[in-house]
């Protein structure tokens, strides 16, 4: 089959997917589908894309023998799920694959922009030292609070937890988990958080779900996390919160409009910005890529993919 990908691949991605059949580039994320090479498209069985990347209705309609969308990772906001089910096309995603990844990062940021590590290493390179040696916050016997506690964030709260942290999180509904308190209202969850991780999914439900009004709850010695969707933050807010100092400091691996950084975003001495590879890892490869092969081999054998988003 021909397989259509919306996302950049690594070599061994690129080996294993040719395998299966011939692969074929989308050159740019905004190039509509339909400019690509007719007779090409009309063979498109197969779309590997990721939450961000997503596949449009439009791009759909011109893919007429498209049956599977693949997403890798657990986003799936950019995807539309309307216009997959009035064209008969099962999409799928691979949640879990580099869960363990994405909440080693967090704890990293969590803990670079808590000890001030960047600024410290740069002052110290620069010959400075005893004007460096303040005190900084440190995790322990804090409050850690959670938007969103699916795979990931069950994960860093395990994580937190070892760090002898307290953990809130704030979802619809609890869930079974040992050592973590279910906070129903999200302000007063913030109010209550020393650090406040994103680790919910992006998409219309929770767009700007951290406003100005939840910065202002997380308060000046409270810190924001977001390993989640930078729609998730409403960044005008956050970038007048962290001038005006009403909250410490923020460490994004996400962020809305990403890779372009906002001037004012990028100025903050406060911040912490990482280019959205909070999931990369050899580890988080390598399980991504059994986690595709799983989902093509039940494809090409007729079977319907695991975790379906819709069907």
């Amino acid at each position: 089959m021909t397989i259509l990908t919306c996302i950049p691949l690594t070599g061994p991605a690129r080996m294993m997917l040719s395998q299966y059949g011939a692969v074929i580039d989308r050159a740019e994320p905004t190039l509509p589908v339909a400019m690509l090479d007719q007779g090409l498209r009309e063979q498109v069985r197969l779309v590997v894309t990721n939450g961000s990347a997503g596949l449009s209705a439009d791009d759909m309609a011109a893919l007429p023998a498209l049956r599977w969308v693949l997403c890798t990772g657990v986003g799936h906001e950019n995807v539309d799920l309307d216009a997959a089910r009035s064209q008969g096309v099962q999409v799928s995603n691979t949640p879990g694959a580099n869960g363990q990844t994405v909440a080693d990062h967090a704890m990293a940021l969590l803990l670079a922009i808590s000890r001030d590590l960047l600024r410290l290493d740069q002052g110290v390179r620069a010959g400075r030292w005893e004007d460096l040696r303040q005190p900084r916050p440190a995790p322990h016997d804090r409050t850690l609070g959670l938007l969103g506690f699916g795979q990931i964030g069950q994960a860093i709260a395990t994580r937190a937890l070892g760090f002898g942290m307290r953990v809130l999180y704030h979802t619809r509904a609890p869930r079974p988990f040992q050592g973590a308190e279910h906070a129903a209202d999200l302000k007063m969850m913030a109010a209550r958080a020393d650090y406040l991780v994103v680790a919910c999914p992006g998409g219309a439900a929770t767009r700007h779900l951290v406003d100005a009004a939840l910065l202002q709850a997380l308060g000046p010695r409270g810190f924001l996390i977001n390993i989640g969707r930078g729609s998730v933050v409403d960044t005008t807010a956050l970038v007048a919160a962290l001038e005006d100092g009403l909250i410490a400091g923020a460490a994004l691996d996400v962020f809305e409009g990403e890779p372009v950084v906002p001037p004012r975003l990028r100025a903050l001495p406060n911040v912490i910005l990482t280019p959205h590879l909070a999931g990369r890892s050899p580890q988080a490869q390598a399980a991504q890529l059994s986690a595709w092969e799983t989902h093509i081999a039940a494809c090409t054998q007729g079977r319907s993919p695991p975790n379906l988003v819709h069907s």
